[in-house]
């Protein structure tokens, strides 16, 4: 084995060793929101949200709750991000911010600009170098050490503004990666550079013989798309006769479980899969023990974190703030609750709501799992519906019936006071629509009371339509979409319905 793979393996024991127990502490949260409220006291927004009587507030955190409301991302932009993203200094954040990652998140949604700054970034290599660690718990083979990290994302190409540069997070971040690190990922710049995904997977495909793949990094949809056609493409038996090495996968964004029969079938040797909670917003979380399902929060890299528990009390039936002022910290949470997610960052973002839910499964060891969405969720009647909810009865369903369900999304038709179901399947003409339905209407009662209730007394029969799993992806791509950081989202908001029965309307 090449003496750069033995260095690198002995590095990763060492850093294993070093974090194993470290950086769980509630302190180093009250550390870290004294820090940024510090740094940023004399911008337009401390000024104006008073962060010096905030920082002598005995009650810290209390007192940065009472002077400043939770926001969204609409709102942080009327009030705040415009002004930035005109280059305005001082603003949100010390100095001016250079960089703006682009983000949609899931189809349909108009582009976000997410605030990226020299300490962000500084943050996300920190946290990407220490997830490298977990590969010592997985006792991989020497051979492993010197083979390359394939990174499947959207184009890393970036655009100059007058007053900033924006892209796609990868590639402000792989515009800051070490020389030291190219020649162990692939595909490289030139062809993460291109924007149309069908081309980028072409020449990936035709380049693929030549690289030692031993990790890939992406959204479990894009990537193993990729690999299978790559198998295709090759007529292999499985991944590993090609990249022998091929032995871990790390995946985000998406409720993995559906794609894993789908990944085994292409794969010989078994893949550590390992799950990692990173968005333009920052790096919250990764999976620090294949023996444990949860992903530990990430304390220490500039971001402050806070939880508004997602029921009636906390939100209305529209999934909005009942009040602005109330969350929870670290210190105040339980197992077994779905939270919002509220984060305030070193990239001048503020008591900011993510969208996303989580889920503390070890509140000593801070590890949480992605329940689902704050508007991605079902309720025409009171059904009160949730991802999580969704997610498990398609998986329980499609398990009995031996269905790869890769796909999947619900629309609701509000004047019919019924939810239309659209599966995505490689098998689509031998799967009975109205079964499939009937069992995952069943299983969801059994899940839910209210939905139950609901389909007793208001909730029509759902409908479902059964398409190839390739048309989720064809949408994607006729949005330019495809490749990227975008989910299919699982509940579609009305105009996001409405294009995609157009869609399917075209492409019968």
């Amino acid at each position: 084995m090449p003496i750069i793979g033995k260095l690198i393996k002995k590095s990763t024991e060492i850093s294993y060793r070093k974090n194993q127990n470290k950086g769980k502490e509630y302190t180093i949260q009250i550390e870290t929101l004294e820090s940024l409220v510090e740094f940023a006291k004399n911008t337009q927004f401390g000024l104006v949200h008073n962060f010096h009587s905030v920082l002598s507030n005995k009650e810290l955190v209390n007192g940065y709750q009472l002077a400043v409301p939770i926001t969204d991302y609409e709102e942080f932009y009327e009030k705040w991000l415009t002004k930035t993203i005109a280059g305005e200094k001082n603003h949100t954040w010390p100095g001016r911010i250079k960089y703006y990652a682009l983000s949609s998140g899931t189809t349909g949604s108009p582009s976000k600009r997410i605030p990226v700054t020299h300490k962000t970034i500084r943050s996300f290599q920190k946290s990407s170098i220490r997830q490298l660690s977990i590969l010592h718990e997985l006792d991989l083979p020497e051979t492993f050490y010197s083979t390359q990290v394939l990174t499947v994302g959207g184009c890393t190409k970036l655009v100059k503004k007058k007053t900033h540069i924006e892209g796609d997070l990868s590639g402000i971040l792989k515009n800051h990666t070490s020389i030291v690190a190219t020649p162990f990922t692939r595909p490289g710049n030139q062809i993460t550079g291109i924007k149309e995904w069908d081309e980028r997977l072409k020449i990936i495909v035709a380049k693929a013989p030549k690289w030692n793949i031993g990790a890939m990094v992406g959204i479990p949809s894009w990537c193993i798309l990729l690999l299978e056609e790559i198998v295709k493409h090759y007529q292999l038996n499985s991944i590993q006769e090609m990249w022998p090495n091929f032995q871990v996968y790390v995946h985000g964004g998406v409720f993995m479980e559906p794609y894993i029969a789908r990944l085994e079938k292409i794969s010989s040797k078994k893949l550590f899969l390992l799950d990692t909670y990173l968005a333009s917003e920052g790096y919250f979380a990764y999976q620090a023990s294949t023996q444990r399902k949860g992903m530990r929060l990430l304390l220490n890299t500039g971001i402050f974190y806070e939880f508004v528990p997602f029921n009636s009390d906390f939100f209305d039936e529209s999934g909005e703030l009942i009040n602005r002022h109330i969350a929870y910290s670290l210190s105040e949470v339980t197992e077994g609750v779905d939270y919002a997610l509220v984060i305030t960052t070193n990239a001048g973002l503020w008591r900011y709501m993510i969208g996303d839910l989580v889920r503390f499964l070890d509140v000593s060891e801070r590890e949480i799992i992605i329940t689902g969405r704050i508007k991605q969720f079902l309720s025409l009647c009171g059904e009160h519906l949730t991802l999580d909810n969704i997610n498990q009865a398609v998986l329980a369903v499609s398990k009995d019936l031996s269905i790869e369900l890769t796909e999947f999304s619900i629309g609701a038709d509000e004047e019919s006071s019924m939810h239309n179901w659209y599966f995505g399947t490689d098998k689509a003409e031998s799967v009975d629509a109205n079964e499939l339905m009937s069992l995952i209407d069943k299983k969801l009662g059994e899940l839910n009371d209210d939905y139950a209730y609901a389909r007793k007394y208001t909730l029509k029969k759902p409908i479902p339509v059964v398409i190839h799993a390739n048309q989720f992806y064809t949408y994607l791509n006729s949005l330019g979409k495809a490749g990227s950081q975008t989910k299919f989202p699982r509940v579609m908001k009305k105009e996001q319905f409405e294009s995609w029965k157009e869609f399917l309307q075209e492409n019968r």
